[in-house]
């Protein structure tokens, strides 16, 4: 019987030791050269670079800053309503194409950026500063959902344009700090988003510059003081807007014209019932009686509510809450899918299983009053209260159904539950 031959090998530890001390010094040398010649560079940045479009899309680096002097290098550049912007698109487009970072941002869906306020005052309500915030939190979670910016603002940046007409000049500053947004979205403090999946169809007005929510047949043949609401409604950031921003705020409390204004309006508005100039009424006399280059550019909208009336939601939002019947919707999902949960749910609508199950995009509490609490008269004992519980409640349970939690009393909104798994709403 042969003898098996012993195979003798050479220990490799000391070339492979060699070829490991090779490799690191070849590294480090690539680390120290790449380093000097990109001062921003580190190793952490290093091996994290590669990895942004996996963590949430393409790198974006918005800390680059043009040398190129723009409009806001120009002294005569006002964010007041004292001063109209001229050339307003020329400007915003230069600033553009030497702020490439923010160019594709300004065309993506988006473009939004959300603007609201209050007074900068606290308020005489014990429970105002409350429900402010909570009327604040649901748009912070309507804009994060949607990837939107939001802008908060509790000071009057014209100390004569105050109570409603506050919003021009914020509006108006906003589009100057904002070049890069094609629509500001104003919302009031006392509206909420109780459809926090719906997606503001923008292709419906590319060839428009303002949306405001309303009745075509209110507004041209009853003349009504109702026929729009001024509390709602998206501006494109262009020349026309700032026009329109200036012609819409000579009708307001800084104008010399101011009480004749108010004459003319509560003469041209028949169901109007105070003298003064407000800015819903004066919005109304543009659409109505300005000139063509103001009407043709908005649009009216009422397929949806952008502008919903409290007191016709809140009793049927119980109707609403439920998805039984939809497997597909039950699923649970990454606040991050939000959008995509939606798309399936407006089929789901479209298809007619959701018979009386659409969501009002927007509830205002007109005439509640959060912040003071003198509410309409008409609205009796606590309604307000009961109904801003109630609606905000709702909006809040698509909120909380992506972190696993559910207040299963809509009326209550200091209790909730961990959510049961194919949880559709009619649990409770």
């Amino acid at each position: 019987m042969a003898k098996p031959i012993l195979q003798i090998r050479t220990p490799s530890f000391p070339r492979d030791r060699i070829l490991s001390i090779t490799a690191a010094a070849a590294i480090l040398t690539f680390l120290a050269v790449w380093t000097f010649a990109d001062p921003r560079a580190t190793f952490s940045y290093l091996l994290s670079a590669p990895n942004a479009a996996a963590c949430g899309g393409a790198f974006t680096n918005t800390s680059q800053i043009s040398t190129e002097k723009t409009f806001y290098d120009d002294p005569e550049t006002r964010y007041t309503i004292d001063k109209p912007m001229i050339k307003w698109d020329e400007k915003r487009r230069h600033w553009l194409n030497h702020n490439p970072t923010f160019a594709g941002a300004a065309k993506s869906k988006n473009s939004v950026i959300v603007v609201t306020g209050s007074q900068p005052s606290p308020c005489k309500n014990p429970l105002g500063d409350h429900l402010l915030l909570r009327f604040f939190k649901n748009k912070i979670d309507y804009c994060r959902i949607h990837g939107y910016e939001i802008f908060y603002n509790n000071a009057f940046l014209d100390p004569k344009m105050r109570s409603f007409w506050a919003k021009i000049p914020v509006i108006k500053a906003a589009m100057v700090a904002h070049p890069e947004k094609e629509w500001v979205f104003w919302v009031d403090s006392d509206a909420i988003f109780t459809d926090m999946d719906f997606k503001v169809p923008f292709e419906r007005y590319e060839e428009h510059n303002l949306v405001v929510h309303g009745w075509p047949k209110l507004i041209y043949e009853d003349k009504s003081w109702v026929a729009v609401n001024a509390g709602v409604f998206l501006m494109r950031n262009c020349q026309w807007s700032m026009d329109f921003l200036d012609a819409w705020a000579e009708m307001g409390p800084k104008s010399p014209d101011y009480k004749k204004w108010g004459r003319i309006l509560k003469s041209t508005l028949k169901d109007k019932l105070f003298p003064e100039s407000d800015d819903q009424s004066a919005l109304i006399y543009l659409i109505l009686k300005g000139r063509k280059k103001w009407r043709e550019m908005i649009y009216v909208e009422n397929k949806y509510s952008l502008h919903g009336y409290w007191l016709g939601i809140v009793g049927k939002l119980d109707g609403v809450a439920g998805e039984k019947g939809a497997e597909r919707l039950r699923r649970r999902h990454a606040e991050a899918a939000s959008e995509g949960y939606a798309a399936e749910r407006e089929r789901y609508l479209e298809e007619g299983g959701g018979e009386g199950r659409r969501r009002p995009f927007v509830t205002h509490f007109t005439g509640c009053q959060p912040c003071s609490g003198e509410h309409n008269p008409a609205y009796e004992g606590d309604s307000c209260y009961v109904g801003m519980e109630k609606a905000l409640n709702f909006a809040d349970n698509q909120v909380l159904r992506s972190y696993g939690f559910v207040h299963p009393d809509i009326n209550n909104g200091s209790y909730v539950t961990p959510l049961p798994f194919d949880f559709h709403g009619d649990e409770f």
